[in-house]
């Protein structure tokens, strides 16, 4: 079973070195909004909130990283990046949200494509809109 744990900013950069591949493994799959570095930066800052999913033996199997913001009628805990094996699981969902409402959130969202949309739908996630975007 893993074990969801919340790494504070302190400890950012020495947790990194674990998770980093992650996070490449992840940001393959980027529209290009933000790099490895950007990544690490937001998080080693504070403004990102770096979670991993450890065993019992404290191995981390996956890592997260959150950014919260204030909407006019909800606070959102938004996944900016997942990655991990065997990650998505109700289990590991109730324990990221207990997470989230512990650090005020009352929604919580990420963008996906199909494939990963489709492992969020089976812990109860729902599409809310489509995002469209244009370079100018």
């Amino acid at each position: 079973m893993l074990t969801v744990k919340p790494v504070f900013t302190e400890y950012v950069h020495e947790t990194w070195p674990l998770v980093e591949d992650l996070f490449i493994s992840a940001n393959k799959h980027d529209a290009g909004d933000y790099t490895i570095d950007q990544i690490k930066s937001l998080l080693a800052s504070g403004s990102w909130l770096l979670l991993v999913a450890v065993d019992e033996e404290s191995k981390i199997h996956g890592a997260a990283s959150i950014h919260f913001y204030n909407m006019p009628n909800y606070r959102v805990a938004f996944i900016t990046a997942m990655a991990g094996k065997a990650v998505v699981t109700e289990d590991v969902y109730q324990q990221m949200c207990k997470l989230f409402k512990e650090n005020g959130a009352t929604r919580v969202q990420c963008a996906a494509r199909e494939s990963a949309a489709r492992l969020y739908k089976q812990v109860g996630m729902e599409e809310r809109h489509i995002i469209m975007e244009a370079k100018l």
